[in-house]
């Protein structure tokens, strides 16, 4: 069959994707930004359209000779989000139905029967799911609730909670049960999905085999990960939106992703039927228990193995101005630019670029790059902790720290835009070309296009300490990129550093 993947540069759909291919389908992605999808594996197996969910001329382009559509857009915050699912949703419906799909797939989320109380975040799944329901193409909605894999935004926070608080005090919510499934499973029943007859128009729960309070799941990550007992400490005090903040203090996962998650455990999540092994077979060696997901998430996230992680989607407009436009769409720009000759390799100086930001930092001024990132958090930003995919390959559209992959020549450029809290919008550019003879040069340029008298008055508020942070960010790289070539000719006893020239 031939399969249309929205959301394929999220967390699921980058997993699903491969997943597709292997059973043997055709699979085609819609994506506002096709290079985000140029570094994956399996970009080569794929037919991409650019284009969004939001607009009819695109979908109509991307459901051509479609069969099996698989919906996996959803907003997480910002100002109107419920409405633009809501439009997203219905125009998706009539346009698949125009061009004759036969199937729409839709992950929604677990919730109770009463839906009065629900919270914006989950009454919006929820109505998306109504959506394709009611619409004139039949649709399998799957609902699942905490789902346990390396890289996803529940399993970031139960991890980094468990790991960083031996003592808690805990709200009302972590009371509540919630039955977590394992990505591996979700996956194999997103998958099976396409398979179901053609007639059936419904909803199903899927699961793991265990029903597990948040406590009692934090308890068990202890046990699994090795750590001691946790000591916690019930209180009724603690609303969700308090206990969003503690997310977003204590944790990588941003209060804008935290406190939808939140919302969602409020209410306890347990499937009432699960009636789709009636129609596909379920995993072959079974539903993974909880420690089972744990231990597999765990092992991956320790091995550097994380194919798709939370960050990975991006809620950037695509048209945003690239520093390359010569006039930046109309507006004025600051820029800090550093260039630095090394008598090391191109490709040795790559290697520092490459893998800067994460657990490797950013070469300059660590408790100030840190207290940036504390002051991003706390204005409700993504803060540093995002950290990298990789330890060392980047792709574009990776998130890095605050960063974002935006683009990505492979040896000769890295180009960041921020997602932090600013008063306008940043880029940082890191290059590194071959010099005259031999060597390397390595030029840095970081640009700001400021928004209002408030990003003129950020820009020369911190420029004063561009000096240290910017000048001291290329002066290492470069020293880190000839002392790595230094170690390497004393390992190997050559005399030079092989560079071109």
């Amino acid at each position: 069959m031939l399969c249309l993947v929205t959301g394929a540069t999220g967390y699921i759909g980058g997993r699903l994707v491969p997943r597709l291919l292997a059973d043997g389908h055709r699979v085609r992605c819609l994506v506002r930004d096709p290079d985000k999808l140029r570094d994956v594996p399996w970009a080569d197996q794929i037919e991409v359209v650019r284009g969004d969910v939001l607009d009819p001329g695109s979908m109509r382009a991307a459901c051509h000779g479609v069969d099996v559509l698989y919906y996996l857009v959803h907003s997480m915050s910002g100002t109107g989000f419920a409405e633009r699912d809501r439009r997203g949703a219905s125009e998706t419906s009539r346009v698949a139905a125009e061009a004759g799909v036969s199937r729409i797939v839709y992950l929604g989320g677990l919730h109770p029967a009463d839906r009065s109380e629900l919270s914006e975040h989950l009454g919006s799944r929820v109505e998306v799911g109504d959506i394709f329901l009611s619409g004139p193409v039949p649709a399998v909605v799957l609902q699942a609730a905490v789902v346990l894999g390396s890289g996803s935004a529940s399993f970031e926070m139960l991890r980094y909670l468990t790991e960083r608080l031996p003592v808690m005090v805990t709200p009302r919510w972590v009371r509540n049960r919630v039955q977590p499934i394992a990505i591996r499973d979700l996956l194999h029943y997103l998958v099976r999905a396409a398979e179901i007859p053609e007639s059936l128009n419904r909803t199903f729960d899927i699961g793991g085999p265990e029903v597990l309070t948040y406590e009692r799941m934090m308890r068990r990550y202890a046990a699994v990960a090795g750590l001691p007992r946790r000591v916690m400490l019930p209180v009724s005090v603690l609303s969700p939106r308090l206990s969003s903040h503690w997310i977003n203090i204590v944790t990588p996962v941003p209060k804008s992703i935290g406190a939808p998650l939140i919302d969602s455990l409020v209410h306890e999540a347990v499937c009432t039927e699960h009636d789709i092994d009636d129609y596909v077979a379920g995993p072959e060696q079974g539903l993974l228990s909880y420690e089972q997901a744990v231990r597999l998430a765990l092992a991956r996230v320790r091995g550097g193995q994380v194919d798709t992680r939370w960050s990975d989607a991006s809620g950037n407009n695509p048209s945003d101005p690239l520093p390359s436009d010569p006039r930046w769409a109309g507006g004025s720009a600051y820029r800090d630019v550093r260039v630095r000759r090394t008598s090391a390799a191109p490709e040795t100086v790559w290697r520092v670029v490459e893998s800067i930001g994460g657990s490797n930092g950013w070469y300059s001024m660590p408790l100030a790059w840190a207290a940036r990132g504390w002051v991003d958090r706390l204005a409700g930003g993504v803060g540093l902790r995002r950290g990298r995919r990789d330890a060392h390959e980047l792709r574009t559209g990776d998130a890095l720290d605050w960063w974002r992959v935006e683009q990505l020549d492979d040896g000769r450029l890295l180009r960041l835009r921020a997602e932090m809290k600013l008063p306008g919008r940043a880029w940082l550019e890191l290059g590194v070309h071959p010099d005259t003879g031999s060597g390397s040069v390595y030029r840095q340029r970081a640009v700001f296009v400021p928004r209002g008298l408030s990003g003129h008055l950020y820009w020369w508020a911190v420029a004063p300490f561009h000096g240290a942070v910017f000048g001291g960010m290329a002066r290492n790289i470069v020293r880190e990129a000839e002392q790595s070539a230094g170690r390497h000719r004393a390992a190997t006893g050559s005399s030079e550093d092989h560079g071109p020239g």
